[in-house]
């Protein structure tokens, strides 16, 4: 089983593509192709896919039983300890400085619980009076 995913790529690629693979969904191709379709279809890809990115899933001996290959991907394929990860970029692009750092209020409340502003016990009610005193 061979699985090609293209993303932002021209329209002649994946008509290219449509001759030895279907396409399931928007981008994604699945199909049985030997080893040597294979690699001329991957270079085809790698060749037309201009500023788009391509994933390639194939099947393969091991304990897997399936390896990658990316062409302009952020994500890239590293083999640890025998296995074949994704290693997903590190960098800060993706931090939204609209969350900030650290830990939100309600984090805050509920991890040391409400303070009262004069420093008190936390507690908002007010005690009420004790029954030795009088109150009038």
């Amino acid at each position: 089983m061979t699985v090609i995913i293209l993303t932002a790529c021209p329209e002649g690629l994946r008509g290219h593509l449509t001759q030895w693979l279907l396409e399931i969904s928007a981008g994604v191709y699945v199909g049985h192709v030997n080893s040597r379709i294979r690699q001329r279809l991957w270079a085809k890809v790698v060749e037309m896919a201009g500023p788009g990115r391509a994933l390639l899933v194939y099947q393969r001996p091991g304990e897997q039983r399936l390896t990658f290959e990316v062409h302009d991907h952020h994500w890239e394929p590293v083999d640890f300890d025998g296995i074949t990860l994704m290693r997903r970029p590190t960098d800060r692009s993706s931090y939204n400085p609209a969350v900030g750092p650290g830990w939100s209020k309600a984090s805050k409340r509920r991890r040391f619980g409400r303070r009262a502003p004069d420093g008190g016990s936390g507690s908002s009610v007010p005690s009420e009076p004790s029954e030795g005193k009088s109150g009038s």
